[in-house]
């Protein structure tokens, strides 16, 4: 089966200020487009061919057909991870869960600004649980997601520089900052948790 980009769950402007229409353009148009471009190709043919992405992130070895694959799935789930109606704080079981892992929501989202905005090169950072709903901060380099070390990705925040160079140049604090404040979807972190505590 032929993967595809998912189409955006927003209109290309409806994140600006915070990320434009033209990085939403460049990111999502042509490097995640790209992604799985090259994925259709590097599976053409082999056992990977006919796997869902969520099987395929698991299985294929540290490579190509790896990177392309948890690229792909990594910007998918990163859409979803930001909403023009986002930011502010969470509120029910996550805010609870946040508390009890961290100590306070607060904490919990100064520990993601850290690691997002220290996170050395490219990569991600998530907000992740375990099947207990325990949470924790986790960084990943290049293509890296929680899924190969046992963890549950509630949300994300992309690192690589293709995020947020052409609004903020080099400054990946103001975006960090910026997306955190403004455009964060607490609701699909928290429907995330929800899934994968009743499992």
């Amino acid at each position: 089966m032929a993967f595809t980009l998912p189409a955006l769950p927003y209109a290309p402007d409806a994140l600006a200020p915070t990320i434009s229409a033209e990085t939403l353009a460049v990111h999502h148009g042509k490097h995640h487009a790209t992604y799985v471009k090259k994925l259709n190709e590097l599976v053409k043919g082999t056992e990977f061919a006919t796997m869902a992405l969520d099987e395929l992130i698991t299985k294929a070895p540290t490579g190509k057909i790896f990177n392309n694959a948890a690229q792909h799935w990594n910007h998918s789930f990163y859409w979803r991870s930001m909403s023009p109606t986002g930011g502010g704080k969470p509120t029910g079981a996550l805010a609870a869960s946040m508390t009890a892992s961290f100590g306070s929501v607060a904490e919990g989202i100064k520990q993601l600004t850290a690691a997002a905005t220290n996170h050395f090169g490219s990569g991600w950072t998530w907000l992740v649980t375990d099947k207990r709903g325990a949470l924790s901060v986790m960084e990943t380099a290049d293509a890296g997601l929680p899924q190969t070390s046992k963890k549950i990705p509630l949300l994300t925040i992309d690192v690589w520089e293709h995020a947020y160079y052409i609004d903020r140049r080099n400054d990946r604090a103001a975006y960090v900052k910026g997306f955190l404040a403004n455009l964060v979807n607490w609701q699909f972190a928290a429907d995330n948790l929800a899934m994968a505590t009743a499992k």
